[in-house]
């Protein structure tokens, strides 16, 4: 970074010892024991996904061909017809609500956001809204929400029920959408009855539900018509990437409406396993979904990730998650004015619980390291309180010990 006077360059600290590139640009370099959290750069690349990312950028290929061949291996691991690589989950929110407004019509393509006189209401549970559903309503959606969450609210037992969502439906629906998790109600299978029943498509918000590498396929098999998955969490691919799978006809559609088509419809060939030319009554111009293009390098990183995300088990997984955790408990030792706790269950995470009286309130404990040297990012959920969570997802091999010496400084 530049100094305010005379603006003379100066690295900016790292908490490694080795120079990076980002002291290049005057970046400092964090810890990261929130987890694959966009805000904190999501996680690290395994080395031979970095080696494939630099070997795909030293050659030149044909967009379509190569999210054709990405469509295969999405199929294979999700059990989807097909599959996108898109730029991140948000991204495939935004496609494949785009897909089920428009289908294969190139003229509604055109139109987007613009919904006059088309299907635009995507039907949501309201106990399910989120920060994350503007990537659909930025396709030009109205959302209707159906059911009150009494059982969120502390007020009582009940949320929305199948046939709230199906009395909600009207010629008007373009989509029901889903957030995956494991407290989501009604089940999603009960949802896909009644979205198959009415012929509406289920969109389902899969962003952060894997681990299980089970859950690849979970959706598909329970009704879902379209999947989006974060590629940059738990798959450990780029962290700009994530994947839509769900049937052939509305990946069609999502991918039309993010690739590059200034091409003459004579000249424009594309894979027909992805894109069935003979389909379209003409070429649709630049889609809604152009600004989430997705580069080769990209692509190729996140399907060699997924590759490899799928063939570790999950007790591999825990374990090497868990080793790491524990290296952080060995590390920091007894604190004198916290407990601390290896948490097993699930994915691994070291857990600091600040005793009353405590001069620092969790949040200003998380402040504090977050702002001292090195930067430790760690997870605030519960830091009103006094519960710090570390996770173990986006740890450097040396960072356990880095951690446990800032613990002791702090609490200890």
């Amino acid at each position: 970074m530049f100094d305010d006077v005379g603006l003379t360059w100066r690295p900016a600290p790292l908490h490694h010892a080795t120079v990076s590139i980002y002291d290049t640009i005057g970046v400092r370099t964090i810890i990261n024991a929130k987890g694959p959290s966009t805000r904190v750069s999501g996680g690290l690349l395994a080395p031979e996904v970095t080696a494939a990312m630099k070997e795909a950028a030293e050659y030149c290929v044909d967009m379509a061909e190569i999210q054709a061949g990405a469509s295969k291996i999405i199929s294979q691991v999700t059990g989807a017809e097909a599959g996108i690589v898109t730029s991140g989950a948000a991204a495939g929110l935004l496609l494949g609500t785009a897909a089920c407004i428009t289908g294969l019509d190139p003229g509604k393509m055109a139109r987007l956001p613009d919904t006059t006189g088309m299907k635009n209401e995507v039907i949501m549970v309201r106990s399910q809204r989120n920060f994350y559903d503007h990537a659909v309503r930025a396709a030009g959606v109205k959302i209707i929400e159906v059911g009150l969450p009494d059982r969120v609210a502390g007020a009582g037992v009940r949320d929305a029920e199948p046939w709230e969502i199906a009395e909600a439906i009207t010629d008007r629906t373009a989509a029901i959408l889903y957030v995956a998790n494991g407290n989501s109600r009604p089940p999603l299978e009960d949802v896909a009855r009644v979205a198959h029943s009415r012929h509406v498509p289920l969109l389902v918000d899969a962003a952060a539900q894997l681990p299980p590498v089970s859950n690849l396929r979970k959706f598909i098999a329970a009704g879902a018509d379209l999947v989006a998955f974060s590629g940059g969490k738990a798959i450990g691919g780029p962290q700009g990437s994530g994947i839509l799978c769900g049937g052939r006809d509305l990946i069609m559609s999502a991918i039309l409406q993010q690739l590059d088509l200034d091409i003459a419809w004579e000249q424009w060939s594309p894979p027909s396993n992805l894109i069935d030319k003979n389909r379209l009554v003409g070429l649709p111009p630049h889609g809604i979904g152009r600004p989430c293009k997705v580069g080769k390098e990209t692509i190729v990183g996140l399907l060699v990730a997924l590759k490899r995300f799928a063939a570790e088990s999950e007790q591999s997984r825990h374990d090497r998650y868990l080793a790491l955790v524990k290296r952080i408990d060995s590390s920091t030792g007894s604190l004198r004015n916290a407990k601390t706790e290896v948490r097993e269950g699930g994915t691994p995470k070291f857990v600091v619980t600040l005793d009353r009286g405590f001069r620092m309130s969790g949040m200003e404990a998380c402040l504090a390291l977050q702002n001292g040297t090195p930067s430790i990012h760690a997870d605030p959920s519960q830091a009103a309180n006094g519960v710090i969570g570390f996770s173990a997802a986006c740890l450097r091999q040396e960072d356990p010990e880095a951690i446990g010496k800032r613990l002791r400084d702090l609490i200890g």
